[in-house]
């Protein structure tokens, strides 16, 4: 039986604009495109289950598609779906532990030291190439030394002194991989008088997702829910999130692909430089020091996708001494763990291509993108320093 929230498919009009703007369609003739493996062949696998073509696999899920498409058709979500039953079928060792971050996260963080040597070295490298199929062209992210959680338990006592507060979902990155973010954003936000706390959040479930555990995001999206929402049901705080990623999916994914109702939270979620934007806004910036200096921006392609890369640009305008460059929007390629997997890192560098010379040709003091994978994209291709805006923003508080 088809049900009406799932017949976005009937809306488009064939203009394949979609595919005109598919990184992947415009590097490689695996992909047939958008729309033919979203819209087109929804109305096959609708008459017969079965007719799932492979090539949905090479979809990245960037949602440039839907970003593009005139009818809003959700054609990317349409596209995970049915890859979705192909990955049932057929479980990978390295998908299970690409998908399982917190678990992953947790374990590094003890022993990170011997982690990041061992994820650097050659024969380890080689071995993951071999039996797990990640590229051994790939730079491997390098994991902190504890979580930011056990940071922030030392912390949280110098939070309630604040009138104002927000609940900062700071995802598997923050807490495992760069705790520096998080303090930056901390510091960010109680320069503007607001007090940060945190939930016992899990995963936001796009690695799952990624990677075709839809129950199991399932499941973690309903924890996150229920969290943040007894987290902010007496003060009516906000929620924001320093990841674009984490911040599309509490938002978008939950509700238009793994089918979980956010009502309790959805008005409350922003990302964290839309929030701060419309606070500066509202009162009087904190002092900032001039940073003379030259850096391009790279806006994220799920940060496009919920609206919120022009307050990401018009908040770095307010830096002193910042001379910023806009790049040309483009998906850097990595698209989460889709960059890491050997099968598809040639493609994810050809993706990546243009956007490496724009940033070479602008020769920038610093780089700048709201999204982690794009940062080790850029990082990885370039020789030039990747942070993130809140990142920035902190360096010029005085």
């Amino acid at each position: 039986m088809i049900k009406l929230e799932n017949i976005s498919f009937d809306h488009c009009i064939k203009c394949t604009i979609c595919t005109v703007y598919c990184p992947v369609a415009r590097v490689t003739n695996m992909y047939p495109g958008p729309k033919h493996s979203g819209p087109d062949a929804e109305r096959l696998r609708i008459k017969n289950p079965g007719l799932i073509d492979p090539s949905v696999k090479y979809c990245n899920n960037c949602k440039r598609c839907e970003i593009a498409c005139p009818s809003d058709v959700n054609i990317a979500t349409i596209i995970r779906n049915a890859d979705s039953k192909i990955s049932i079928k057929k479980i990978r060792i390295r998908d299970y532990i690409m998908s399982r971050t917190d678990f992953v996260g947790n374990l590094a963080t003890k022993v990170s030291t011997i982690i990041n040597a061992l994820n650097s070295s050659l024969p380890v490298k080689v071995f993951l190439d071999l039996f797990l199929k990640i590229s051994i062209k790939k730079t491997l992210p390098e994991y902190a030394y504890g979580t930011f959680r056990q940071w922030y338990k030392h912390q949280s006592k110098y939070q309630t002194s604040y009138k104002e507060n927000v609940v900062f979902f700071h995802g598997c990155y923050v807490n495992f991989n760069d705790h520096e973010l998080g303090k930056d954003a901390i510091k960010l936000l109680n320069s503007i008088n607001i007090g940060v706390f945190i939930t016992k959040e899990k995963c936001c479930g796009v690695p799952m997702i990624a990677n075709g555990y839809i129950k199991r995001a399932r499941k973690n999206a309903k924890h996150n829910i229920k969290t943040l929402t007894e987290a902010t049901k007496n003060k009516k705080s906000k929620i924001v999130v320093t990841s674009s990623t984490c911040a599309f999916a509490l938002k978008q994914e939950y509700p238009e692909l793994l089918g979980v109702k956010n009502d309790t939270i959805a008005d409350r979620i922003e990302y964290i430089t839309t929030y701060i934007y419309r606070k500066f806004r509202k009162c009087d910036t904190p002092p900032m020091k001039p940073l003379n200096i030259t850096a391009a921006y790279h806006p994220p392609c799920h940060l496009e996708r919920l609206g919120s890369a022009v307050y990401t640009k018009e908040l770095l305008k307010i830096i002193p001494g910042l001379n910023l460059k806009v790049l040309h929007s483009e998906c850097c390629g990595i698209s989460g763990t889709y960059g890491f997997k050997k099968e598809y890192y040639p493609i994810s560098q050809k993706i990546g291509e243009n956007l490496f010379r724009q940033i070479d040709s602008i020769n920038p003091d610093i780089v700048i993108t709201d999204c982690e994978t794009c940062k080790w994209q850029i990082e990885m291709n370039t020789s030039f320093e990747v942070v993130h805006p809140v990142t920035l923003l902190a360096r010029s508080i005085l």
